[in-house]
């Protein structure tokens, strides 16, 4: 039934493609998608600030519920970011400490949570990558309903099942599951680019003459 069923995800980002991005800047990543898409500035990482990149196990439940996020756990595979939209509210907090205990005991890749957490030092003293839009001491209900494995979206930000999902102390990125090999590359190009600037600098050859020809091209006036 719509709202409230557990489907199975047909297809995964690969071990290997999850290896090549996790030491990429989600920026640089960002930078390479046209900057347009993003889970929204709420999502801060609530960890010790570990990179995070994994295929999405998406869960969509009713705010403050965590039924769902509960039986996503039991049925994830080692490596899987579980990826929940709860609508961003923060009323009750959606997981805690025996959650994320269980979470790291099964290998599991991180949380990010369109929701609240709570046992907050737990998770700021963990490596596990726990990603979630506020605090609070008030615990979850337990009645559903959900969905486990249907498209959801954080902050505008669609995420489907199987899509590789970063983040890391700038904020969480989904990348949909045809372009990981595009977006990488172009990421690299970026990458590759930026070290060049860093080192220009250094060296006093940076050329920013782009600012004034952007300006003139713009209509600034400047004052004699």
């Amino acid at each position: 039934m719509i709202g409230f069923q557990i489907l199975t995800r047909k297809r995964a980002v690969s071990s290997e493609v999850v290896t090549r991005y996790l030491g990429l800047p989600v920026a640089n990543v960002s930078d390479s998608m046209s900057r347009m898409f993003a889970g929204g500035p709420l999502l801060r990482p609530m960890h010790n600030g570990s990179p995070m990149a994994g295929p999405a196990f998406t869960v969509r439940t009713r705010p403050g519920d965590n039924l769902l996020i509960h039986k996503a756990i039991a049925l994830a595979a080692p490596g899987d970011i579980i990826v929940v939209d709860a609508g961003g509210d923060l009323t009750n907090a959606l997981i805690g400490e025996i959650m994320l205990h269980m979470a790291t005991l099964k290998g599991l890749g991180g949380f990010v949570i369109n929701g609240a957490i709570r046992d907050a030092k737990a998770i700021r003293g963990s490596s596990f990558p726990v990603f979630a839009a506020g605090i609070t001491h008030r615990g979850p209900y337990k009645d559903g309903p959900g969905e486990i494995n249907t498209p959801v979206s954080l902050g505008g930000m669609v995420v489907e099942a199987g899509d590789l999902v970063i983040g890391d102390d700038d904020g969480v990125l989904c990348i949909p599951f045809d372009q990981v090999d595009a977006v990488y590359d172009a990421t690299r190009a970026k990458a590759n680019a930026e070290l060049k600037m860093m080192a220009d600098i250094s060296a006093g050859t940076y050329d920013d003459t782009w600012v004034d020809a952007t300006l003139s091209r713009l209509g600034c006036s400047t004052e004699e």
